[in-house]
Formats: structure tokens, C-alpha cells, sequence
């Protein structure tokens, strides 16, 4: 039986593969940021798998104290982490500008990535407890719309420049890239793999955004025909999770069919992610 977290389960995919890794008899520990929505899919995984073993965790990722309190928990609560998954996203379709959060950092930015950089370096020392732990990042098919999308080193944050919700979200996830490949190398004489997942298009809950346009909506009915599930796609997560096979794979992106693909050059670019590090570890005060 593994130790699994899986953040921002309370919808989607993430919810999906919290049911499937408790059917196979997983311990699932879901970390939400809405402690109500975060009940509601506790109730509904316990609902579809009676017998799982599955735990609620409450944390924002866009604030280092809310991710502090739920390292603080789990060191007090479980011996060691399996899995981490760092399924919890910002993308509100409907934003117009930028949001800050109480650490006073864009929340996309901060949410999207620093989040998952700061959980994974707070949870560490569990994950090497594992017999082989495995971190799992998640980046998006959407990155294929932009092939010459860079990370702003200079203002990640829109704070000079003209925010887009759309470019805050591909930036983070194309951070997320990168930092897979540079843990990696980092761990890389640990037992503990990381990996990143590029989501294709899934069927979205559009009731999630009740503020879309009508031409968002219309756009999204559209692309809702040419998705595949959260459960398909979840079983990515889960082949990443468990399988006997990757248990020295480490440093490699796949895609919904469980295929290793490839990223832009910007993203492989040893300076470029050395860059991005850099600018990250400021971000915190370890």
C-alpha cells in the first residue's frame, strides 16, 4: 500500500484518480483549498470506493503558511510519503487581471508553481523515507499552442506588463517543466523519481466558472466534444503513480497515452532552468 497526496482533488481529474488509487487500495490523502468542496469529494470518493482509506487535508498553495501548516500535519500524521501529485491548479477563465495573494505574489504564479516547489522541498524528507517515491508534476497539452513560450525571469508576476490569464497559466506550467527536469537531476541519487504529466484536452465543469462569457462558453462546448474524460485521463496519473515499470524513470514528460514526449527547447535549455531555479528560491525563506 502506498502513501499518496494529490493536491487540488476536489473536482476533475484530480478527484478521479483519488477514486482510482483507493480502489486499488491506496492510502489518498486529498489536499483542497475549500474545506466545504473538499468534504463534498470526500464523500463521493467514499461513496464509489466504501472501503478506502482516504484522508482531507485543507491548503492553499498560493500561500507558504497554509502549505507550511499542512507539512507541519502530515509530519505529525503519516511515517513516510509514496506519491506526491501536484494536480492543484489557478486558471480562472474569467479573470481579467492579476490577483495577489497574502504572501503578495500573483496567485497563478504562486498557485501554479512556486506552490508545488515549495510542498515538494517541505515534504522531502518523507518522500525518502519511501522504498521509491515518486513526485509527479503536471503541465498542459495547451503548451503545443505556444511553441515559443518563455517564463518571463524579469516579471513573472504580470506586475509591468499586460496580464493574461491564459499566458499566466501556460508560463507556470512550462515552469513546472522545467523544474521537473532540474529535480530530477537534483535526486537523482535518491530512490525517489519525478516526473511530469502534459494533460490533454479533458472535459471541464464549466459550473466552476459561473462568470464566462457566452462566447467562452459556446468555445468550450465546442472543445468539450474533442476531450476525454477526467477518468481516462486520470489513469495517467495512476500509471505514473504505481507502475512497476517507471520505478527508475525519472526526468521525462508523458502524455494521456502514457508516452514519453517532448518539451520546447526553451524548456530543455540547461541556463534557462538554472534561471528559473534561481528566480524561484528567491520566492522563499526556507
Amino acid at each position: 500500500m502506498k502513501t499518496c497526496l494529490i493536491t487540488g482533488e476536489n473536482s476533475g481529474i484530480g478527484k478521479s484518480a483519488a477514486i482510482l488509487l483507493a480502489q486499488e487500495g491506496h492510502k489518498v490523502i486529498i489536499g483542497c483549498r475549500n474545506l466545504e468542496r473538499g468534504e463534498k469529494a470526500l464523500d463521493e470518493i467514499k461513496c464509489r470506493c466504501p472501503f478506502a482509506n482516504v484522508e482531507l487535508r485543507i491548503v492553499d498553495l498560493s500561500s507558504q503558511t497554509s502549505i507550511r501548516s499542512l507539512s507541519d500535519n502530515l509530519h505529525k500524521s503519516i511515517e513516510r510519503l509514496d506519491v506526491l501529485i501536484h494536480n492543484a491548479a489557478d486558471f480562472d477563465l474569467s479573470r481579467k487581471g492579476p490577483v495577489f495573494s497574502e504572501d503578495h505574489i500573483e496567485t497563478v504564479w504562486a498557485t501554479n508553481h512556486l506552490g508545488p516547489v515549495f510542498l515538494t522541498y517541505l515534504l522531502l524528507d518523507l518522500l525518502k523515507k519511501s522504498e521509491q517515491g515518486r513526485i509527479i508534476t503536471i503541465a498542459s497539452k495547451g503548451l503545443l499552442t505556444f511553441p515559443f513560450l518563455k517564463v518571463d525571469f524579469d516579471d513573472p508576476e504580470f506586475k509591468n506588463r499586460k496580464f493574461s490569464v491564459t499566458h499566466a497559466y501556460y508560463q507556470s506550467k512550462l515552469a513546472q517543466v522545467m523544474y521537473t527536469y532540474w529535480l530530477s537531476e537534483e535526486l537523482k541519487d535518491t530512490r525517489i523519481t519525478v516526473n511530469c504529466i502534459r494533460v490533454t484536452n479533458v472535459e471541464l465543469d464549466l459550473s466552476r466558472y459561473p462568470n464566462l462569457s457566452k462566447m467562452m462558453i459556446f468555445l468550450y462546448s465546442v472543445k468539450r466534444k474533442f476531450s476525454i474524460s477526467p477518468d481516462e485521463m486520470a489513469r495517467t496519473y495512476v500509471f505514473l503513480a504505481t507502475a512497476n515499470e517507471l520505478q527508475e524513470v525519472t526526468g521525462k514528460y508523458f502524455n494521456e497515452k502514457n508516452q514519453v514526449v517532448t518539451s520546447s527547447y526553451f524548456s530543455k535549455c540547461k541556463e534557462n532552468i538554472n534561471r528559473l531555479m534561481i528566480l524561484t528560491m528567491k520566492y522563499f525563506h526556507f
